[in-house]
C-alpha cells in the first residue's frame, strides 16, 4: 500500500469560517482526458469526512480538484451578481511522491488562493 493520500480544507475568507457544503470532484488527468475518481462534500469544518484519495487508491500523477464554490457562495448569500466572478474553481496539480498532499482552497466572492499544505 502507498504512503500517499490527498486531503483538502475549504475556508471562506470573506466570512472567516470553514466552508461547509462545498461539492468537490476529483479527476485524474491522462494526456488530454479527465477521468472522474470521486465526488465529496465538505463538512462543518470545511474538510471532507475521509481523504479525497486514500492510501489504498493513491497513485502518482496529474490530478484536478473541482470546487463548486459558486453554489456555496449563493447559499451563504455572499455570491454577488450573476454571472459570478468565481463559480466553478478547478485546481490542477501533480503528485510526484508517495506522501500526504493537502490542497486547501481559500475562497471569497472575488478571490481565491491555494497552496500545498501539510
Amino acid at each position: 500500500m502507498s504512503e500517499g493520500y490527498l486531503t483538502t480544507h475549504v475556508l471562506d475568507t470573506a466570512r472567516g469560517c470553514p466552508a461547509e457544503g462545498v461539492k468537490i470532484s476529483l479527476y485524474r488527468i491522462e494526456s488530454d482526458a479527465r477521468h472522474k475518481i470521486c465526488d465529496l462534500t465538505t463538512n462543518a469544518d470545511g474538510r471532507t469526512d475521509r481523504p479525497i484519495l486514500g492510501q489504498a487508491d493513491f497513485a502518482k500523477g496529474s490530478y484536478e480538484l473541482v470546487f463548486e464554490a459558486g453554489d456555496y457562495l449563493r447559499a451563504t448569500g455572499t455570491a454577488g451578481p450573476e454571472p459570478l466572478f468565481l463559480d466553478v474553481v478547478p485546481i490542477r496539480f501533480g503528485m510526484s511522491e508517495d506522501d500526504h498532499y493537502h490542497v486547501p482552497l481559500l475562497i471569497s466572492p472575488y478571490g481565491m488562493s491555494t497552496y500545498r499544505g501539510s
